[in-house]
């Protein structure tokens, strides 16, 4: 059986499974009741402290699973009734307590929340604002620290605790990585799923030839599948109905080259770019760093790339992207590239669709995927994009100081990001990736161990092709729309 890191991903793959299933068959709406007494048959409850909570939490789920709250514009959503089994006090007295004379954390305390019994400190939960003034100032370290999973994910701090102790996301903060969804130990936050709305269309291309639908690969698949041949995992995505399947990486060559050029004339005068490839940490600037919104580059990402000509190719071509990123969902959804991108799964809703399929990959026989670069195959992985760039500057001899500052997830990009607003940044190109690793270690991702970057090399060294423009040399890209107004509010929650 497919091995899985927690029982977490477990069962969302098996609500997404179910309700993959149901898709397919064309009764899902009929069904639907019937997925929660599926997962969780009973006569035990399997996490939960009963089955009625388990079969409750699964109907969140199937919700999700079916696009989640039409309301809310974030990809990222609390499951309430979920959310209620982790500790409600942040801050605990433990037994290391001496009781002593000194009273540092009764005089730390600015609410007044520490009080005495015999010869021990307590704190009162009903007044104790989480500030850790008392922790820090404990001289027997007798204070325990127990932060929430989710908020300590949360680099952007968009998740606060409300009054009946639940996850809340706050949608002005969120940059919408999906951090919080994989380090929830209890699956309470999940990210929507279209994976209905695929299903769909690919039952609507089989009736109507006048709709190709592709697939779009990202890059990291070479690390999801790691039971089979990437060749097989090829076969089985054409299986499941697709026209064609092409690689995301022919779309990083192509932004290889634009962003490249773009460097090339705009870095005489802004003296920084950074990258525009991780919608992620294009919106943490525009959230966090106004003032660096000017630099971000204009050209639009692989995905967006890739998307447009395919389109500019075939006029029957909807495009479906598969990835491990649940921002890539609401990149898809904004105002200004929206025409591009039909919809995004990710990796484990692959998985499940293929399962729901009974598409066994391992019988597969090998097919092709359409070739792009090593340099394009390897923007998966933190630094990919940097050495894209300075291979195109010296193979064209363009002549510019390149130097690049290649940042492995948010606190790095962070770190980078500070000291460019204070005008003390050295480098003057920052790559920022959101997920530690890149692309590779997404939250939406199979496995979320930690991943080795010559395994996205091997395969980068398994293209035809070594260089960018080798890859795409046939293309025409005249007319194809690259570059993006960043006024526009890059991942902004208000669009869709």
């Amino acid at each position: 059986m497919r091995k899985f890191d927690s029982d977490v991903q477990l069962i969302k793959y098996e609500v997404l499974k179910e309700v993959s299933k149901l898709a397919i068959q064309g009764t899902l709406l009929d069904k639907l009741h019937t997925i929660p007494q599926i997962i969780d048959p009973g006569p035990n409850a399997r996490i939960r402290c009963c089955l009625y909570k388990e079969r409750a939490i699964t109907v969140e789920r199937v919700r999700m699973a079916m696009g989640g709250n039409p309301d809310n514009k974030n990809i990222i959503e609390v499951l309430d009734v979920a959310c209620d089994e982790c500790p409600i006090n942040r801050f605990t007295v433990t037994e290391a307590c001496r009781g002593c004379l000194a009273h540092h954390c009764f005089d730390a305390c600015p609410v007044n929340a520490i009080y005495q019994v015999g010869q021990r400190a307590y704190i009162n939960p009903n007044k104790c604002i989480e500030c850790g003034k008392c922790k820090n100032v404990c001289p027997f370290n007798a204070i325990s620290d127990v932060m929430r999973p989710c908020k300590r994910a949360c680099v952007v701090s968009a998740l606060s605790i409300d009054e009946n102790k639940k996850a809340v996301i706050d949608n002005d903060k969120c940059i919408q990585c999906g951090a919080c969804a994989y380090r929830c130990p209890f699956g309470a936050i999940v990210d929507k799923s279209f994976i209905v709305e695929v299903i769909e269309l690919l039952k609507q291309a089989k009736e109507n030839k006048d709709i190709h639908v592709y697939a779009v690969v990202a890059p990291a698949i070479s690390s999801q599948f790691t039971y089979v041949k990437l060749s097989q995992v090829i076969s089985g995505i054409k299986m499941l109905g697709f026209h064609d399947v092409v690689e995301a990486a022919l779309g990083a060559d192509i932004v290889a080259i634009e962003e490249t050029k773009e460097f090339a004339r705009e870095i005489g005068e802004k003296k920084l770019i950074t990258s525009s490839c991780c919608p992620s940490f294009v919106a943490y600037i525009n959230k966090n760093f106004p003032k660096l919104t000017n630099n971000i580059s204009t050209t639009v990402s692989p995905m967006i790339a890739i998307a447009r000509l395919i389109k500019s190719m075939d006029d029957k071509a909807k495009v479906v992207f598969i990835g491990p990123c649940t921002a890539k969902k609401a990149e898809a959804k904004l105002s200004d590239i929206r025409d591009a991108v039909d919809y995004v799964i990710t990796f484990e809703e692959l998985c499940a669709m293929i399962d729901a399929m009974e598409i066994k990959l391992e019988e597969c026989p090998e097919g092709l995927l359409n070739n792009a670069s090593f340099y394009g195959r390897i923007f998966a992985r933190t630094g990919g994009l940097s050495e894209a760039v300075r291979h195109i500057i010296e193979k064209e001899d363009l002549g510019v100081d390149f130097s690049p500052l290649s940042c492995d997830g948010l606190m790095e990009c962070d770190k980078a990001l500070k000291m460019a607003n204070a005008n003390r940044l050295k480098e003057n190109f920052i790559e920022g990736m959101a997920c530690v690793g890149g692309c590779i270690g997404g939250a939406a991702s199979l496995h979320h161990g930690p991943k080795d970057k010559n395994e996205v090399d091997k395969y980068g060294r398994l293209a035809l092709e070594s260089n960018p423009k080798e890859s795409i040399r046939v293309l025409q890209l005249d007319n194809l729309k690259l570059h993006r107004d960043m006024g526009t509010g890059y991942l902004s929650l208000d669009e869709g």
